[in-house]
């Protein structure tokens, strides 16, 4: 009979069906979550490293949860704090991710944008000076190229708005709207390569206000620009003892 022709095509679509529905693609299994807040939903209250799945539950990926600040459920996507992790790294490297969750680390483009393509967010940004002061800022919406069919070749283009100040100053607003740069991309809208002049990668636009993973610099210094800086708050000659970027479901 002519249907066990098809009947290995037919198996194939099957099993394919269920992709089809809507339900399934936004379903998110408990027992692989996709955020630090699912889980704190699962019982884990405490600070620490945990897996999280933005890329679905084969793929496992560790990252920090801070279960503490503001009210906790953080995902941390950014974390510096003693210079361990060189920040001074190429296209691929910030593309998926590079470090320890247990020590500095970036958590990679692509499954950023994964979450924020997934739940809506808001940012925190937490900074720490040489001098033990601190401050943050937040966003209230926060994503990367949402609407792009291909987020790499839109640039994982910055989406934030809603600043509150928490004494730190907006440093960010700048540069939503621009996509992200390395000194082996350059995307930002200067004449000279942004992120090769500010030893750092961005989204720089003209060239920056915040270059949170510049040069680990250890306080003031005389080089313009390219230290872990958050300009609104410590200026272009100063870069910051820790910085970590975070974000959580709202």
């Amino acid at each position: 009979a002519s249907w066990l022709v098809h009947f290995p095509l037919l198996l194939f679509l099957l099993a394919w069906a269920p992709v089809t529905d809507g339900q399934a693609i936004n379903a998110q299994d408990d027992s692989f979550p996709l955020d630090c807040e699912d889980v704190y939903d699962q019982g884990s209250e405490t600070d620490g490293v945990y897996l999280i799945y933005p890329s679905g539950p084969n793929i496992p990926v560790p990252v920090y949860c801070d279960m503490t600040t503001d009210d906790g459920k953080w995902t941390v996507f950014q974390k510096r704090f003693n210079g361990s992790v060189s920040f001074f790294r190429g296209w691929n490297d910030y593309r998926f991710g590079f470090g320890r969750a247990d020590s500095e680390y970036w958590l990679g483009l692509q499954n950023i944008h994964l979450l924020t393509l997934k739940r809506k967010y808001e940012l925190r940004v937490d900074l720490e000076d040489f001098e033990n002061n601190t401050a943050w800022a937040k966003y209230a919406d926060f994503s990367l190229s949402p609407h792009a069919i291909s987020a790499e070749e839109d640039g994982y283009t910055l989406h934030v708005g809603g600043f509150t100040d928490g004494g730190a100053g907006d440093s960010l607003s700048y540069h939503t709207g621009q996509k992200f740069s390395t000194f082996d991309r350059d995307q930002d809208l200067y004449v000279q390569n942004c992120a090769a002049l500010s030893s750092g990668a961005w989204w720089f636009k003209s060239c920056h206000f915040s270059n949170l993973n510049g040069f680990y610099l250890g306080g003031a210094h005389l080089s313009y620009a390219n230290g872990l800086n958050w300009a609104q708050w410590k200026g272009f000659y100063y870069s910051l003892r820790k910085s970590e970027m975070k974000i959580r479901h709202i």
